[in-house]
């Protein structure tokens, strides 16, 4: 009562579409303050309840409400006007809530969820206009509607002689759960088939070690940057080796030299692991020591406009005897 700008529940509407609730939670929040004696007919409260009973349901009004009953200042005439004006809602809200409790079907929902939610909606309005409905009467209607497969499961229910539709539709959303629980083991692979392997994922970042390299350089070879190192990590390179550690590790052809033999040129072995025979060997090694010393020479015009070359072309320059060949032609 002490925040009359807060809304304790939604205001009556001009139209009285909200009426029937309305009029529950009135009830239930005068009652909570003891001022549930101020809307009942000739009651013996003071005039100080009466007004707190009056600023309440006034709050909970819509506009156009409290300008038309703006000169009624007791709360039990007040509620006498408002029942007056809006108690017919029950007689147009309670057969639409008899033909949807006639029509109602447990076979029309896809969840037993769905189904509960509609049965207490349905069940409420039907109180509200003063109709009993008991839980013998939910049960039977539960049961009355299974679907047609699912017959037997239906006489199961019944045998059990639940007493209460809570306990009903407990079991009913337990079966439910698990009956999805078996549809996804059922389906998660076929009959009779092996579950998969299972796959696990391993990283490595940096540092030396043994085996094949991992992390955002992998390849085969030993340690990191595929350069094996016998000394430490600052070994001194031996002939074989020297061409491998003079190439930097981004150096284009570090590759070339990783990759090949320093003895005999093929690849997919280190030199101190080579079994080619030794002719072969000298004859790679003499090719290389003759590509050394090959020198290409190219010529390269920085300015061709400088370069005049008139060559002048004769008959002579074409036949040995000139004088022979005119006459043959002739």
């Amino acid at each position: 009562m002490a925040n009359l700008t807060k809304l304790e529940f939604t205001a009556l509407d001009i139209s009285g579409k909200n009426y029937l609730p309305w009029t529950l939670d009135a009830e239930i929040h005068l009652t909570a303050n003891n001022l549930g004696e101020t809307i009942k007919a000739e009651n013996n409260t003071s005039q100080q309840e009466k007004a707190k009973a009056m600023i309440f349901l006034r709050h909970h009004l819509h506009e156009d409400l409290k300008a038309e009953y703006l000169t009624v200042k007791d709360p039990s005439e007040l509620w006498r006007n408002l029942k007056e004006r809006y108690d017919h809602k029950k007689q147009v809200l309670l057969p639409k809530a008899r033909y949807e409790w006639i029509h109602l079907r447990l076979q029309d929902f896809k969840s037993v969820s769905e189904y509960n939610s509609a049965m207490f909606r349905i069940t409420s309005e039907l109180k509200l206009c003063e109709e009993k409905i008991t839980d013998e009467d939910m049960l039977e209607k539960t049961f009355s509607t299974f679907h047609a497969s699912n017959l037997l499961l239906q006489q199961q229910y019944r045998e059990r002689g639940f007493k209460k539709y809570s306990e009903l539709i407990s079991c009913l959303l337990v079966a439910e759960q698990n009956n999805e629980l078996l549809m996804k083991n059922h389906q998660s692979r076929p009959t009779s088939s092996s579950p998969f392997p299972e796959a696990n994922a391993t990283s490595f970042k940096g540092g030396r070690g043994r085996g094949r390299g991992r992390g955002p350089r992998r390849g085969r070879g030993r340690g990191r940057n595929n350069v094996w190192r016998r000394d430490g990590p600052n070994p001194k390179p031996n002939e074989n080796n020297a061409g491998r550690y003079e190439k930097g590790k981004n150096s284009p052809s570090s590759k070339k030299y990783e990759n090949s033999c320093y003895r005999c040129g093929m690849a997919n072995h280190w030199s101190r692991t080579c079994r080619t025979p030794k002719h072969l060997v000298e004859l790679y090694q003499a090719s290389i020591k003759k590509k050394g010393k090959e020198v290409e020479t190219n010529f390269i015009e920085n300015n061709p406009n400088d370069l005049h070359i008139d060559t002048h072309l004769d008959v002579s320059d074409f036949f040995e005897n000139v004088d022979e060949e005119i006459n043959l032609m002739k």
